[in-house]
């Protein structure tokens, strides 16, 4: 009981500390934006990627999941807004942790998928179910509860930030490692075509750059203790926080044939043209 209310306690710190640092009318309104827009296209999202998964066509599944662990933090949003008792605004706040840690978890195994795609192209080809990928689902939907649980009944508030910086914090190497290891085998992918190699590059990339500009300054908050009492910082933390479903949709473009496609293909037309005529002025 101690420990809960200490983390009651702490809670109520962060939402002041990020209330003090942007007006409350402001963030009042973010919220109902991110809101009004991420929701909508996220459930159409999800209901045009699940028409996708047939023909042991896995590579939706991921993303379907991390746009569930979207929902989850869309209806913590929603009870933010509607003000409702501190009890359930307290459950709410446990359940949105535990979605981005799920969320977190899905963006490796996104990029996984895609590292497996053109290094092991064969292999992953021949091993690539739909039973084995629900069940690594099912598995990255359980792991978040090991942080979670403890946190609500036993675990002291720092302890539980540290478990929580390190949940965050191992995906880091993986996400680097897929996209060095894409990039290295990129060439020797002979049975990828060009058009899917750049779509492949495009999303680590994209996941990476996520994960580093909306989850790496709550990793900073949650293991340096001069951060936590910066209210500069932590309201930044907790601000780019909320936008990461809306950055979870920009993958799902990603997915998608066509515009991509064609944006990708010019980046890299405009790359390859750039390193010949300096080869050339060489």
């Amino acid at each position: 009981m101690e420990s809960n209310n200490y983390s009651n306690v702490t809670f109520n710190y962060n939402s002041t500390s990020y209330s003090n640092n942007i007006k409350p009318d402001i963030e009042y309104v973010v919220t109902c934006v991110i809101i009004s827009i991420g929701l909508p296209l996220t459930l159409v999202a999800i209901y045009s990627l699940y028409s996708q998964v047939q023909n042991n066509n896995v590579a939706p599944i991921f993303i379907i999941n991390l746009l569930i662990s979207d929902i989850f933090q869309f209806c913590y949003m929603i009870i933010e807004v509607a003000k409702p008792d501190w009890k359930i605004d307290e459950i709410f706040f446990y359940i949105y942790y535990y979605s981005v840690l799920a969320s977190v978890g899905f963006m490796v195994c996104i990029a996984l998928e895609r590292y497996l795609g053109i290094a092991w192209p064969l292999w992953y080809r021949f091993r690539r179910t739909i039973k084995i990928s629900l069940v690594v689902c099912v598995v990255v939907w359980i792991l978040p509860l090991v942080f979670v649980l403890p946190h609500y009944y036993w675990v002291e508030f720092e302890d539980s930030e540290t478990i929580f910086a390190v949940f965050l914090l191992v995906p880091f190497p993986l996400l680097i490692f897929f996209l060095g290891g894409t990039l290295k085998s990129l060439f020797a992918a002979m049975s990828v075509s060009s058009d899917e190699k750049r779509r492949i590059v495009g999303i680590l990339v994209l996941v990476l750059l996520i994960y580093t500009l909306l989850f790496l300054p709550n990793i900073i908050w949650s293991l340096v203790e001069e951060a936590r009492y910066n209210h500069t910082f932590s309201g930044l933390t907790f601000s780019l926080l909320r936008f990461s479903p809306l950055a979870d949709l920009i993958l799902y473009v990603f997915m998608r044939k066509g515009v991509i496609d064609k944006l990708l293909a010019s980046l890299c037309c405009c790359r390859m043209d750039s390193d010949d005529n300096s080869r050339s002025s060489v």
